[in-house]
């Protein structure tokens, strides 16, 4: 009897191994796994806008600082310098423009003054001519009338002295009529002067926006010495110190985003047959063993970089495998929560 116990005592631990065997594999096939995998973020290189002196650094390598945070400053004194001589300078172009708007004025009344008089000749004209042909006819008349005796010479005379008098105004009509036309075309020449002197009205004179665009510029300038963080995140690799050049356009230090962590996890392609973006994953960190985090697939690479006679320049992932294995990319859509791949 103690004989059949331990049979089926032994028959039964077999049979629960063998089941958890199986068990251990089905889960194996359904839910691959991975060692090979990394954790990654996006690193944001901070890079000043202008060139100068550090002044202020008041953060320390690897602190956690927050979006809009100061990381440092560069030196501000020149940028002020340079802001307030383009902030004169828009005053100049300015004072510069209400001058010559008020030239503009000047000259558009200068115009008007000479059209009135070109229109005061025209006029003057027309009563001369009006005048002469009175006195051609009282001439005429005259003339008619002394052959007829019905009238003295001294009559006639003074009706031709009268009608040579018109004749006289009317070049004198003439040649006023001539300089007050050649004033007008100086006038009218004068203010198209005046015009492009000025430039266009208002805020669209081009001296005015460009003196503008120099004091936004100035003030951008100024802005940008003060360097802030784009969004939270940690510090990293810091090797300014103050009074360190900070050059424009160079990378100055590195922001690891915190909102940015994800997981590529390289599995063998016999895995992956069954993995789709969306389905649930879990990763457990080498540093963090006992507290498994929970993520979604979010998408799977199509290829990686063959390391054994390629030149590995294509963009692709480079992975040193024991096997074959597929690239499967993931990301993390809220701080603290680490995506994979499945």
């Amino acid at each position: 009897m103690t004989s059949s116990r331990k049979y089926l005592l032994t028959g039964a631990v077999v049979l629960i191994a063998v089941i958890a065997v199986l068990l251990k594999y089905w889960d194996y096939v359904v839910n691959p796994w991975t060692r090979d995998g990394q954790v990654r973020a996006e690193v944001i290189q901070i890079t000043p806008r202008v060139s100068g002196p550090i002044v202020e650094l008041p953060m320390e390598d690897n602190q956690l600082v927050k979006a809009g945070t100061l990381l440092f400053q560069i030196d501000p004194r020149t940028f002020a310098a340079t802001l307030a001589q383009a902030r004169a300078q828009y005053d100049s172009a300015r004072d510069n423009y209400v001058a010559l708007d008020k030239q503009v004025e000047a000259e558009m009344a200068q115009v008007e003054v000479s059209r009135a008089e070109v229109t005061q000749a025209e006029s003057m004209i027309k009563e001369v001519n009006a005048e002469i042909s009175k006195n051609t006819a009282e001439y005429k008349r005259q003339q008619e009338m002394l052959t007829q005796e019905a009238t003295s010479r001294k009559a006639m005379e003074r009706a031709e002295a009268n009608y040579k008098v018109a004749l006289q105004k009317k070049q004198e009509a003439q040649a006023g009529l001539v300089q007050a036309k050649a004033s007008l075309a100086q006038s009218e020449a004068a203010l198209s002067k005046a015009r492009a002197s000025r430039g266009a009205e208002g805020d669209a004179n081009a001296v005015i926006r460009e003196a503008q665009a120099a004091v936004e510029q100035a003030e951008l300038n100024l802005e940008f010495t003060r360097v802030r963080a784009p969004v939270d995140g940690y510090v990293t690799n810091l090797n300014l110190r103050l009074g360190s050049q900070a050059v424009a356009n160079q990378p100055a230090l590195a922001l690891v985003d915190k909102a940015s962590f994800w997981v590529h996890g390289y599995f063998r392609e016999t895995m992956i047959a069954d993995v789709n973006p969306g389905d649930r994953a879990i990763v457990t960190l080498m540093t963090y063993p006992d507290r498994p985090v929970e993520g979604r697939v979010d998408s799977i690479g199509w290829g990686i970089s063959q390391s054994d006679g390629s030149t590995g320049h294509d963009l692709l992932p480079t992975v040193s495998p024991r096997s074959r294995f597929t690239s499967c990319t993931i990301w993390s859509p809220k701080p603290g929560r680490i995506t994979t791949g499945g």
